[in-house]
């Protein structure tokens, strides 16, 4: 599957201040990843730790918290991840299924899709 970005709005808890980031579609990854200096200057703060297993088998603990994003004029509030400074955002899986969106590899982009209910 190839990689590709989308650009997000993160935003503070109360939805007035936003920042706009290009952040790696990763299916991979459980939650959106984004770098703790930004959620910081938005004001968002930590609400509580969360393990987590990295690629190369480590345990490691993140602050996260709720916050509000946008995606495609669409907005939402999802749990975030405090990534380390400079590290790339990342959107993850929690949040494409908030919006109700899937990769879409071939063309490099997101598309809707149904939920499911069974």
């Amino acid at each position: 599957m190839g990689t590709f970005r989308a650009a997000i709005e993160i935003g503070d808890p109360q939805g007035h201040r936003w920042e706009t980031l290009e952040a790696l579609v990763d299916t991979g990854a459980t939650y959106t990843w984004v770098p703790a200096p930004v959620l910081v200057g938005l004001g968002v703060e930590p609400a509580f730790r969360f393990p987590f297993i990295t690629a190369d088998g480590r345990l490691i603990e993140r602050d996260m918290a709720e916050t509000r994003v946008r995606l495609d004029g669409k907005e939402r509030t999802t749990l975030v991840v405090f990534g380390d400074p400079g590290t790339q955002p990342l959107l993850g899986a929690y949040t494409m299924e908030g919006f109700g969106v899937a990769p879409d590899p071939l063309n490099r982009r997101l598309i809707p899709v149904p939920g499911l209910l069974l």
